[in-house]
């Protein structure tokens, strides 16, 4: 649970950075910017207490980096038969979905 959350961290704000150059937030999109700050704060305080700190970068930077080309993926187009697969969009509304999967992961993980 605990890598799942960390991905899906660095994948929201990768998508939430997109998202504010696209499109103007809002108050719905601050608030659960805001609870996965909150959320990462915890999973990155979680895991630099149980993993040495050179593992934990490690990790990041693995997860930062996957986040940042699948995001990139979808923005330069996955076309089939001339139809975009995904859509920015797409990604643009699951922001509320992937913020409480993780404030739900952060919460199971500290149980």
């Amino acid at each position: 649970m605990f890598y799942i959350a960390l991905f899906l961290i660095f994948l929201y704000f990768k998508i939430a950075r997109v998202h504010k150059k696209e499109e103007r937030v809002t108050n719905t999109h601050l608030v659960s910017h805001i609870v996965v700050a909150v959320s990462a704060f915890a999973i990155f305080a979680c895991g630099f207490s149980n993993y040495s700190w050179v593992y934990m970068l490690i990790v990041a930077f693995i997860f930062f980096i996957a986040a940042a080309l699948m995001v990139t993926a979808v923005q330069v187009g996955i076309f089939i038969d001339g139809k975009p697969f995904i859509k920015i969009g797409t990604l643009h509304k699951s922001i509320p979905y992937i913020a409480a999967i993780v404030a739900i992961l952060t919460i199971f993980i500290y149980i």
